[in-house]
């Protein structure tokens, strides 16, 4: 499929600049594959839509507050340093991206505001893209500290165009996040509550987690036309020994494997049998789903309204059908549903 395949406009007011106050309620489009109806719920009724032994796979990965700003030495220059993954512990290196990246070059240190974080550029990598080393004498655990304390949750500012508020880092969060990794949240898992799981475990559904930190790749765009071109960017990911036989035991009693978001649905299909199973398995995915694609272990999705272009419609079009998703996208605009990470949700059946 080509890029231009996925351009449409979504009118500006639909982009999602809050989230709504509970979690829960936010809007849920459920498209049904085998008939292509489309109905129109509330995200707590996703509950009347799975029994005893379905699975939601859910990603519990914890974003950590990556954005980080910090003045260059001598000309005390405002720098945003974007933290993307940690590349050494003990040396404490790290892949970041820089802005303004003009004013940042091998060899300059970076102050960030009265603490006693300093960084040093050690290498460039793409145009934006540095190397730093963080110059602290602590212990890790002050050190991630200092990082907490300082760092900014990571909205994205492209879509998102407000200050990020305290709140912010409370609801770009998962109430299942456990493992700090993310640069930013898997958005389909931000309208579970407490409440609501309770519900799916009352009806009988396991919810059985994978870890997968994503990445700023995620958002990035695609800038050529021929898609099987495009390289995704790698994320580290985890599936859990007991995830695997909840899932399988599943796909043998022909149940309903749900993938909790396009990271969990890439996870999965990252680590996949002979025999079409599940396997346990850690490590690194570019796995890059676009249609045609036959999926091996998901059979249902719930997605987020996601921004024409983006991987992550791709991937949620591959699974739905192109022209069914590209219906309930047109059907989404009419109906003024929510988009993008703090949005409205889509259940593909």
């Amino acid at each position: 499929m080509k890029l231009s395949d996925f351009k449409f406009e979504v009118p500006k007011k639909l982009i999602s600049q809050y989230p709504v106050d509970n979690r829960d309620e936010s809007r849920l489009m459920v498209v049904h594959r085998a008939t292509g109806e489309i109905e129109h719920k509330l995200f707590k009724e996703i509950v009347t839509y799975f029994g005893e032994g379905d699975v939601f796979v859910m990603n519990n990965t914890k974003v950590f507050p990556a954005r980080l700003y910090g003045n260059k030495e001598k000309t005390g220059a405002k720098i945003e340093v974007f933290l993307l993954r940690e590349l050494n512990q003990e040396l404490r290196l790290w892949d970041v991206l820089v802005d303004p990246a003009r004013k940042i070059r091998v060899g300059n240190k970076l102050y960030f505001g009265d603490s006693d974080l300093v960084a040093e550029v050690i290498d460039n990598t793409t145009s934006r893209g540095r190397t730093i080393r963080f110059l602290f004498d602590g212990t890790d655990e002050a050190f991630y500290k200092a990082i907490d304390s300082l760092g900014e949750t990571p909205l994205i500012k492209e879509h998102i165009e407000r200050k990020v508020e305290p709140e912010d880092r409370e609801r770009y969060q998962t109430i299942f996040a456990k493992h700090v990794g993310a640069v930013a949240a898997p958005t389909a898992g931000l309208h579970f509550t407490p409440h609501l799981l309770k519900r799916l475990e009352l009806v009988g559904v396991q919810v059985s987690p994978i870890t997968l930190h994503v990445g700023l790749g995620t958002f990035r765009q695609v800038d050529v036309e021929d898609l099987t071109k495009h390289k995704m960017d790698s994320e580290n990911y985890e599936i859990p020994q007991e995830t695997v036989e909840h899932v399988n035991q599943a796909l043998d009693q022909k149940k309903r494997v749900v993938a909790v978001g396009t990271t969990s649905l890439k996870t999965i299909e990252s680590s996949v049998t002979a025999n079409n199973r599940l396997k346990a398995s850690a490590g690194w995915t570019d796995k890059f789903i676009i249609p045609p694609y036959e999926f091996k272990i998901a059979n249902a999705l719930i997605t987020n309204f996601h921004l024409p272009e983006s991987t992550l419609l791709m991937t949620a079009s591959a699974f739905g059908g192109y022209d069914l998703i590209m219906r309930a996208y047109q059907e989404a605009i009419k109906e003024k549903y929510r988009f993008f990470s703090y949005g409205d949700a889509m259940l593909i059946l």
